[in-house]
Order: C-alpha cells, then sequence, then structure tokens
C-alpha cells in the first residue's frame, strides 16, 4: 500500500512540476517578446519579473505579484533620489539598499527584494533618473507582473485528487472500526494497526493539498475538503486513543457483543455526509441498554465493562466531532479561512 502512495504522489508532483515548467518558460518568454516588441531598455527584466512572480498557485501568485508591484516602484523611486542626491557611485548602492531593505521589511513586502533590486540597478547603470527611464521599469514591471498573473489564470484542480484521497481515508476508518469490533468479539489481536499510520500518512498529504486547493481561489471559496480533512485527523486522535483500551478487556460480557454490532454499522456508514445523529441516538440507546442490565457478578466482569463504557465515550466523542462538521464553508477574499474555523 505505501508503494501505491508513493507512486500516486510522484504521478502527482510529476504532473504539477511539468505544468508550472512549461507555465514558467512560457511565461517568462512571452514577457521578454512584448518587452523587446516595445523596445524598452533591459527587456529581459520583464522575464526575470514573470518568473518570480508565477507561483504554485493563484492566491501565492497575486500576493507576490503585488508585493513584487509596490516594491519595485519604491525601490525605483528610492534608487533614483539617493543617487541623484548623493551621486552615482558605488556606494551609492550600499545606502540605497540601507534606506530600501527596512522599508519594504516594515511594509512586509520583502518578497520584493530581489525584483526591486534589478530595477534599482538599471538606474545605476543609465546614470540618470529621466521621465523616459520611469516609464520604461514601470513597463517592465508591468509587463512581467500582468504575464505572470495571466500565466495563472490556469491551474488544474485539485479537486479530482481530493476526492480520491477522501474515499481511500474512509476505507481506512472503515476497515479500522471493523477490526475493533472484530477485536471486541473474538479477542484476536492479529491486526497490526497499519490502516492507522497509513490513514495518518495520507492525512498529512491531503491536507497539504486542500491547502493548495484553497489557495487557488481568489476571490470567493470554500474550504470544504480542508475542514473535512480536518474534521477526520481529529477523528483518527480518538481512534488511536481507543487501540490501548481495547487491549484491557480480557474478558468477554454481553456488552461486548453489542458494542461490536454498534461498530460494525458505524463502519458500513463512513461518508462524507453528516450522518452523526443517527449513530448518536444508537449509541444513546446502548449505553441505556447498559443502565438496564445486572450489575457486574465478579472483578473481571467489572473490569471489562468498565472499558467498554470508556470506549463507549470516546465513541460518543468521535461521532460530536463529525456531528459538528459543516459540509460548506465560503469566506470572501479579504476573510481568511483560519479566522472562522
Amino acid at each position: 500500500m505505501n508503494q501505491v502512495h508513493y507512486v500516486k504522489e510522484s504521478g502527482d508532483c510529476m504532473r504539477g512540476f511539468g505544468y508550472r515548467t512549461m507555465k514558467t518558460a512560457g511565461g517568462a518568454a512571452v514577457a521578454i517578446w512584448i518587452a523587446e516588441l516595445l523596445q524598452l531598455d533591459f527587456y529581459v527584466s520583464a522575464g526575470i519579473i514573470a518568473v518570480l512572480c508565477i507561483q504554485k498557485t493563484r492566491r501565492k501568485s497575486f500576493v507576490s505579484a503585488w508585493e513584487r508591484l509596490i516594491a519595485s516602484v519604491i525601490g525605483l523611486f528610492t534608487a533614483g533620489l539617493v543617487f541623484e542626491v548623493v551621486g552615482y557611485a558605488f556606494y551609492s548602492v550600499a545606502i540605497v539598499l540601507m534606506i530600501f531593505i527596512p522599508i519594504t521589511v516594515r511594509l512586509k513586502i520583502t518578497s520584493g527584494i530581489v525584483t526591486s533590486i534589478v530595477i534599482m540597478l538599471h538606474v545605476y547603470t543609465m546614470q540618470s533618473f529621466t521621465p523616459a527611464l520611469v516609464v520604461n521599469e514601470m513597463l517592465i514591471i508591468v509587463i512581467g507582473v500582468g504575464i505572470a498573473l495571466l500565466m495563472n489564470v490556469y491551474i488544474p484542480s485539485n479537486e479530482k485528487i481530493l476526492d480520491e484521497y477522501q474515499v481511500e481515508l474512509e476505507q481506512y476508518f472503515s476497515r479500522i472500526l471493523k477490526e475493533f469490533a472484530h477485536f471486541i468479539r473474538t479477542g484476536e489481536d492479529s491486526w497490526t494497526g497499519r490502516e492507522i499510520t497509513e490513514a495518518a500518512a495520507l492525512l498529512h498529504r491531503a491536507k497539504n493539498r486542500a491547502v493548495q486547493n484553497l489557495e487557488n481561489h481568489i476571490l470567493r471559496y470554500e474550504d470544504t475538503y480542508y475542514h473535512y480533512f480536518k474534521m477526520r485527523e481529529k477523528q483518527l486522535d480518538i481512534l488511536e486513543r481507543m487501540m490501548p483500551l481495547l487491549t484491557t478487556i480480557d474478558y468477554h460480557v454481553k456488552q461486548a457483543d453489542m458494542l461490536a454490532s454498534f461498530l460494525d454499522d458505524l463502519a458500513e456508514g463512513v461518508q462524507p455526509g453528516n450522518t452523526a445523529h443517527r449513530y448518536l441516538e444508537q449509541l444513546e440507546e446502548l449505553k441505556q441498554s447498559y443502565k438496564e442490565m445486572n450489575l457486574p457478578s465478579t472483578r473481571e466482569e467489572f473490569e471489562a465493562r468498565a472499558s467498554l463504557a470508556h470506549l463507549v465515550y470516546e465513541l460518543d466523542l468521535y461521532l460530536q466531532v463529525k456531528q459538528q462538521f459543516r459540509l460548506t464553508k465560503k469566506y470572501g477574499v479579504f476573510k481568511a479561512a483560519g479566522s472562522q474555523r
């Protein structure tokens, strides 16, 4: 199974790598072509800016482009002012950077430092700060940033992969619950717990992929997948807590068969939809049945029933986590997903 995951993930990475490589190469070439067509000085720099602005997701690309645009404009006029006042000497470059870098740090646009240095060195190279040079540099910036944003208009959707992860994860959960039921019913301990480890690894990959999916929506987005995988992560933590409890049941009682049947039913009902209320009602009926039964007659029976009661408590928490899950959450562009979660 691990080998299958590796091959699948590697294939996803290779597809993403190939697409992004072509997008970056194409964007750089188009930016240089347009800048050269307009007969701009330093037209190759438009390609450099485009490459730096093209990111893995739309949101990152948008943020990167905005930061580089602002930083480049600030850098351009900072360089022009300092060079004209201090002079076009090598030490003037140091003065420009000592002024400019703290400004970018204060404005939190440090990702634009490299792009801005390219623009500032153009001013130093030309040894003059004229309106024609300002127009030239602004056009280079706009072309580079604009082409980068255009190249990121289309990004392959992650939703098909996320759906596959969701199905695979639910199969793991179903298998885990069935193994729990089998152990409670028979006491056989041949299960290795492999599904829990693999489910945890799958959740890690799925959450990373879901974050990318979020960042590909700029104006409005839904965090359905990310919220779903976070919910399953909490449930997996509960299942891991239940494992040591299972090993404490070394005396078979009638209540164990009742709980095993409930777990089998729960395993069959693992799905994205929120059906937790139905299972919570069944669990409440199970707890009520436990209360109506005779008290334990031996120490072994008492300990076994106590462990079962603890398992029922953990299952109640497991289902409450699912009950609180809302299938879809929408946010606007200026709302962070984490702020309402």
